[in-house]
């Protein structure tokens, strides 16, 4: 069996780099801010992963549908042209409370919470959301790698 390989992968590109590219002035100061705040809340350093994602920290997963298996962030960023997405690795749907006190915002069925402009959500519940998540994908990984 072969293992399938993911195309987004950490890179050495400048996270600052990446940000100080953004157009949209009010999208840059957000991620600026956002960097820190997601540094903050998983203990772990930036790394571009491809070429529009910021990501922090990394698990090995094995999928159980399939034979795919490789490295994946704890949690991740990306300024989009609509919006900022904030990727929520154990899935954002999983912490309805602090959905519910987060703000506006969208989120996926998946990983993705999507926020126009970061006045608009209350930035200590961001804050605990990734923390959470990024703390919960650290024990589920860790669990799974002493089966």
């Amino acid at each position: 069996m072969s293992k399938s390989q993911n195309k987004t992968t950490p890179t050495k590109a400048s996270v600052t780099g990446f940000i100080n590219a953004v157009i949209d002035p009010q999208q840059k100061a957000d991620c600026k801010v956002l960097v820190k705040v997601m540094q903050e809340a998983t203990g772990e350093k930036p790394v571009m992963w491809g070429t529009s994602i910021i990501g922090y920290g990394q698990y090995h997963y094995k999928s159980e549908r399939s034979v795919q298996e490789g490295e994946w962030m704890l949690a991740g960023l990306s300024p989009r042209s609509a919006n900022l997405t904030v990727y929520i690795m154990s899935g954002a749907k999983n912490y309805p409370e602090l959905l519910k006190k987060l703000g506006k915002h969208k989120a996926s069925g998946g990983s993705c919470v999507y926020i126009n402009k970061l006045s608009d959500v209350d930035l200590p519940t961001l804050k605990k959301l990734v923390k959470t998540s990024a703390s919960d994908m650290k024990k589920r990984f860790k669990e799974a790698s002493r089966l």
